[in-house]
């Protein structure tokens, strides 16, 4: 009597364990999935023809993934300064830009981003600019950033919000691609 009974209470716990899993712990899960793959994207929103990222090769590399952060540096053309940042605390999660100098100092214009301000779902999750970015970037204030994640896909999103402002580049994560070379401020 006592075995089958405790077998239900196991099953239970697993059961209302799995049903807890919060949206931002289901979204990184996927996230680290990537960890050591390149991917080559395209801008799907927000192109403009004097727009620096027309037309050029477009690669994010899952080059780092650690416990409560994940480092993917995203290349344009040959510039290799972008490094995505997120960070994962409590079921929230941080993204940080982090640009860097061709010889791998940082540049003026860097860690600004923002946190989400509820754990989200398990396929986007959105970042609204913190006070860091807009003392760093004043007319940055109003942005948004989002991420969204699915069996096909990475799609990094900015909206600045009051303006016309939107960018969006997808990634097909059912394509791999050759790893690139360290970016700017890496080690290999």
């Amino acid at each position: 009597m006592k075995k089958p009974f405790l077998l239900l209470v196991l099953v239970a716990f697993q059961f209302s364990f799995s049903q807890t899993e919060t949206g931002s712990k289901q979204f990184w899960d996927k996230l680290k999935t990537y960890c050591g793959q390149s991917f080559e994207g395209k801008i799907t929103a927000g192109a403009t023809a004097d727009d620096p990222f027309s037309g050029k090769k477009l690669v994010m590399h899952v080059r780092s993934c650690e416990e409560n952060r994940i480092r993917i540096p995203f290349f344009v053309g040959d510039d290799k300064s972008r490094t995505w940042i997120l960070t994962s605390h409590d079921n929230v999660i941080t993204l940080k830009h982090d640009h860097r100098l061709e010889d791998g100092t940082p540049d003026k214009v860097t860690q600004y981003g923002g946190t989400s301000s509820n754990s989200g779902l398990s396929d986007i999750q959105f970042f609204p600019a913190d006070q860091e970015t807009c003392d760093l970037i004043a007319y940055a204030s109003t942005n948004v950033w989002w991420i969204t994640v699915d069996e096909k896909s990475f799609t990094y999103n900015l909206k600045r919000i009051g303006s016309d402002r939107v960018f969006s580049v997808s990634f097909d994560t059912t394509k791999p691609i050759k790893t690139p070379e360290a970016p700017w401020g890496w080690k290999q």
